[in-house]
């Protein structure tokens, strides 16, 4: 079908790019749908069809062969030792971390789109929200593997936990560890009440068209007996609108706490003060690519494209682009404090990590992260599925190695030349990190198949049919087209 751009006297019916800018005129962020109908319709067959598309079978069997490879590895990993990760002196983190790092950051765009946006009143989030929401919570869940398993002795990871020892003393408040305890289970925690408070009047109406009792029963048992009164809607807003400005703080302080990890340590190339802007900022860069990557098929597979529209991904492109540019700006602005910090380990490190043993690892970093972002100044590149696509992609490897370069090439080389080594990955350290991803989307694919992927009902008040005064509009823009025709 060919692209037809949003303007007068286009019929709404053959929308398929909203995208075009008219001044006087908003861009509907719904096509093709003139009833409230339309969108339950198309929301909830998904999840109440006895089949789904192929690819999906495809991807999900895929995906549990990762999880099980994730599985195999961690087992291997508690029976023989951490001695199964390439880890050495001094590169005591590595792919462990990393992949706890990235996943952490994929992660933040999810509440992002959803509380911050929604406090703003921002429309454009409504096709997006449901998904994204989902998506921090799998992501959380991944991140929550890595700090459980490097300990290395599993049978006392209660160690991590805020729990006096045998001599009444409270060690674990001097180890880092404790603040990513603190900030993950609480960030965990308050998205996954947002996520399922948004998700009650959805499930309710799942409940409402199932056809089967076992639906029936598991669907209301989670609706928690919404009737849709104008007391229950009073009291949904005003909750919902408490978790979003509870969340929004969450969303800039928890990748904050988690680059204490490393601004805390005396570590040249760690121990800095941009580290919490910084990584707030790659974060946000990286789980905005994540939901790009994860929109894309989505919209697709399941026949999404009038409510998670062009100009969806085109906004979320524009908002890469940018917080592309904010961590090209603080790879840049680093070398400027290793130099005028005046201290030699400091400036070390840093040409270390562009021309040392890790130079590759920079430069994919650099080409993923700040480089190609930039194509989305073009609008061509920024409405291309397939573009958006690719870029995508690249910017979620290009965040991997950003963790990679700043928690390896830093540790791998440190004030003693005589303590120096290389880090190289067994397939324990690959397959844990290629099994995560399995765990990801093993959850996402079964969130696509047995619940609402949109909100219908925050999609719904941005149609113009929401608006009271509709008809009264619709009849003089009617009455204006007849009198200019004759």
């Amino acid at each position: 079908m060919s692209s037809i751009p949003v303007g007068k006297g286009i019929p709404v019916d053959h929308v398929v790019d909203n995208t075009a800018e008219h001044p006087g005129e908003r861009a509907p962020l719904v096509l093709n749908m003139h009833e409230f109908n339309d969108v339950t319709t198309t929301v909830c067959r998904v999840a109440e069809s006895r089949r789904v598309p192929m690819a999906w079978y495809v991807a999900f069997v895929f995906s549990l062969g990762l999880l099980g490879f994730l599985g195999f590895c961690i087992a291997y990993l508690f029976a023989t030792g951490v001695g199964v990760w390439g880890l050495n002196n001094p590169v005591m983190w590595a792919f462990d971390i990393t992949n706890f790092v990235f996943w952490v950051g994929i992660g933040h765009a999810g509440t992002l789109i959803s509380a911050i946006l929604f406090l703003f009143r921002q429309k454009w989030r409504t096709g997006i929200n449901r998904f994204a929401e989902a998506m921090t919570i799998f992501a959380v869940i991944c991140a929550g593997i890595f700090p459980g398993i490097h300990v290395g002795r599993v049978w006392v990871i209660y160690w991590v936990f805020p729990i006096p020892n045998q001599m009444e003393m409270w060690p674990q408040f001097r180890s880092p560890l404790l603040w990513d305890v603190f900030a993950v289970s609480t960030y965990f925690t308050v998205s996954l009440l947002f996520w399922y408070t948004g998700m009650v009047p959805d499930l309710a109406t799942l409940r409402d068209r199932a056809r089967g009792k076992i639906r029936q029963i598991g669907y209301g048992l989670f609706a928690l007996g919404w009737r849709g009164s104008n007391r229950h809607w009073h009291r949904y807003e005003r909750a919902y609108l408490l978790l979003a400005a509870l969340s929004t703080p969450l969303v800039l302080s928890v990748h904050s706490v988690v680059s204490f990890d490393f601004a805390v340590s005396q570590l040249p190339g760690w121990h800095t003060t941009i580290f919490p802007p910084y990584f707030v900022a790659g974060a946000i860069f990286s789980g905005f690519a994540m939901v790009v990557t994860l929109a894309v098929p989505a919209r697709e597979l399941f026949g999404l494209k009038d409510l998670i529209t062009l100009r969806h991904l085109d906004n979320m492109n524009k908002i890469i682009l940018v917080t592309g540019s904010m961590v090209g700006y603080a790879y840049s602005i680093e070398f400027f404090i290793a130099w005028y910090s005046g201290a030699m380990y400091e400036k070390f490190a840093f040409l270390n990590r562009a021309f040392g043993q890790y130079w590759w690892a920079y430069f994919i970093m650099v080409s993923c992260n700040v480089i190609t972002p930039q194509l989305f100044w073009f609008k061509r590149i920024r409405t291309s599925i397939w573009g958006m696509f690719i870029l995508s992609l690249i910017v979620n490897i290009g965040m991997w190695f950003e963790r990679f370069v700043i928690i390896v090439s830093s540790l791998a080389n440190d004030f003693l030349p005589t303590s120096w080594d290389v880090f190289i990955p067994t397939w324990v350290d690959i397959g844990t990190m290629i099994g995560s991803f399995g765990l990801f989307m093993t959850l996402f694919l079964l969130f696509c198949r047995y619940l609402p992927m949109i909100a219908m009902a925050e999609v719904k008040a941005v149609m113009p049919e929401a608006d009271p005064h509709h008809d009264d509009h619709a009849s003089d823009a009617k009455d204006e087209e007849g009198g200019a025709n004759s």
